[in-house]
């Protein structure tokens, strides 16, 4: 990309909010599709899809990471954001995926990565270079703690504990001082007190809009202001490490920074999406964030619904997720944001197991729990998001050893409790539930080894269940999960209802059962589903039977003559009152 800006018009054939309609498509290029054999995803595959996602009827293709990058983290450490890494293809290959999705009216958003960079990033490499370097204050360097010996445990800035374990600390030998890595040691924060490094970032995502991407996805944006003195957090029991959350997570000039970042970067322009990534967002805050009015975000991910199963201090330590429990943080999360802010909707991305894994049940009801899980989600208010293969209903890995896994957190989470003592085993069935690999096994594409994904050796093993899970097998069967997303994404897409109406909860008389009404004048949905593999008999509201006045539009089950009221284990119904 030239160092010149590059300043696209603003788009003017875009209804404002244009977003509320669309359904987003999630790509982790990597394992979607190798299109030259040597075993990872790349642009041209991407390509090479495209039919895929058109047939699925998504309106946005979110790109997870291609920048240049030494991979620490799978490209979420960035060491050139103007440039394609190798590994995906050229620039030119980025420009045909662009032109072709414009082509067949799909935007592309980019996932973007400016809370830290990696330590090759000539920023970090210049600020690494001396104490006196002009962009020293662009990353946050410290001394030890006073009078502790530099390097040695304990000596650390603060006590922080890193999202991949350990210390968020590390030392620099050659300068005598820290650097805070909230992620990865190869992933250093970047100081956005610094006006300078803000600037340049604005500066970068411009040239990327005038270049006619149509928006931004923001990992984890809401830690990029800090709270300025770095204190050390409250000790968590059990751990030498304290809790930084709170002093690292929603900041004290966070609103300042992305209310700035609109002014100079979005500014006169439309048709663009921007989402940011929050993890600890609470509704009141998410709130703020999305109304239009403050000009900020068009909506965030927030994570209360893909915490429940987590326990105490590691999402690794697992809590069986209550009766009920998904269904009740999804209506808070409605509730709360109903007319003034806006929701993403999501039970996947590649930071997530498998949905039809972790909420529905892949043993005896793969079909009908992935199909209701989707019908709950896609016909709440707010836009929704599918994570790639989760329109096939892929499911986690059945990894069996430490060397089948890639990723960089659930590597350091085994070696660190395997060096404690916990059994090996054990850390693994924890990887194997929750870890972030599960979303990244090849997408499923037909039959073929390797399902359809490579012809050469997959960067990580294909699901073996690919030989009966798969796109091929599933195109136009009805009553296949693909051809339910396909239905869930036109029924959006054609009743103003789905995307703009009223959302109200209503007692179906279990927990288990998820019910709710979509109103947009007299246009009236019902959405009942079973979310357990039991049969649950329905009442709705003490109304015996209130569907026999209405018309099933949709439904994951061939009906029989049951009573009505009778649900089968992960039945969902769609009604038109």
């Amino acid at each position: 990309m030239s160092s010149s800006e590059l300043i696209a018009p603003a788009e003017t054939g875009t209804p404002q909010g244009w977003w509320k309609r669309a359904v987003v498509y999630q790509v982790y290029p990597r394992s979607f599709h190798d299109s030259d054999g040597d075993g990872v995803g790349d642009i041209r595959g991407v390509l090479d899809r495209l039919d895929h996602l058109e047939r699925l009827g998504v309106d946005v293709i979110w790109l997870s990471p291609i920048y240049r990058s030494p991979q620490a983290d799978n490209g979420y450490d960035i060491s050139d954001y103007e440039a394609i890494d190798p590994v995906f293809g050229t620039m030119d290959d980025f420009d045909d995926l662009l032109t072709r999705a414009h082509e067949r009216g799909m935007k592309i958003v980019m996932d973007l990565v400016v809370n830290h960079t990696s330590d090759e990033h000539p920023w970090f490499i210049e600020s690494r270079s001396s104490l006196d370097n002009p962009r020293r204050d662009w990353y946050w360097w410290r001394d030890a703690r006073p009078g502790k010996t530099p390097g040695e445990a304990g000596s650390e800035p603060n006590n922080w504990a890193s999202f991949f374990s350990g210390s968020t600390w590390e030392f620099d030998a050659q300068s005598g001082q820290y650097y805070l890595h909230l992620f990865d040691r190869k992933q250093p924060d970047l100081n956005w007190e610094n006006p300078d490094v803000r600037h340049e970032v604005y500066a970068m995502m411009r040239r990327w809009l005038g270049r006619g991407v149509d928006g931004f996805r923001m990992d984890v944006i809401n830690l990029i202001s800090k709270h300025p003195g770095l204190p050390d957090g409250e000790t968590v029991a059990g751990s030498e490490y304290g809790d930084g959350f709170p002093l690292f997570a929603h900041g004290p000039r966070l609103h300042e920074f992305l209310q700035e970042m609109h002014h100079e970067v979005f500014e006169g322009r439309s048709g663009l999406l921007t989402v940011g990534e929050m993890p600890g967002v609470t509704p009141d805050e998410a709130l703020l964030f999305t109304d239009p009015s403050r000009r900020e975000l068009d909506m965030v991910f927030q994570f209360e619904h893909v915490g429940l199963d987590h326990g105490d201090g590691s999402k690794f330590t697992h809590r069986p997720l209550a009766p009920g429990a998904l269904a009740a943080s999804l209506t808070r999360w409605q509730d709360a944001l109903a007319e003034s802010g806006w929701n993403s909707l999501y039970l996947s991305n590649h930071d997530q197991p498998r949905a039809v894994s972790r909420f529905g049940d892949d043993k005896y009801w793969w079909r009908e729990s992935a199909t209701a899980l989707a019908t709950i989600l896609h016909l709440q208010r707010g836009t929704p998001y599918i994570y790639q293969g989760e329109e096939l209903g892929m499911t986690n890995h059945p990894f069996t050893s430490i060397e089948e896994v890639r990723d960089v957190e659930s590597i350091n989470h085994y070696l660190e409790h395997t060096t404690a003592g916990d059994i090996g085993s054990d850390v693994l069935a924890a990887i194997g539930r929750i870890g972030r690999d599960n979303a990244r096994t090849p997408v499923q594409w037909d039959s073929s080894p390797n399902g359809g994904f490579t012809t050469g050796r997959p960067w990580i093993a294909v699901n073996p269940n690919a030989a009966s899970i798969n796109a091929e097998a599933q195109y136009g069967v009805s009553g296949s999960v693909f051809e339910h997303y396909r239905s869930l994404v036109r029924l959006r897409h054609e009743r103003p209802v789905v995307a703009e109406g009223s959302f109200r909860r209503i007692n179906a008389g279990s927990d288990l059962v998820f019910a709710f009404e979509r109103q947009l004048g007299s246009d009236v949905l019902l959405i009942v589903a079973n979310l357990s593999s039991a049969e649950r008999v329905v009442e709705l509201d003490g109304h015996k039977k209130p569907w026999h006045e209405a018309e099933l539009i949709l439904s994951n089950r061939t009906r029989t003559g049951r009573e009505a009221e009778l649900f089968a284990p992960w039945e969902a119904r769609v009604y038109s009152l």
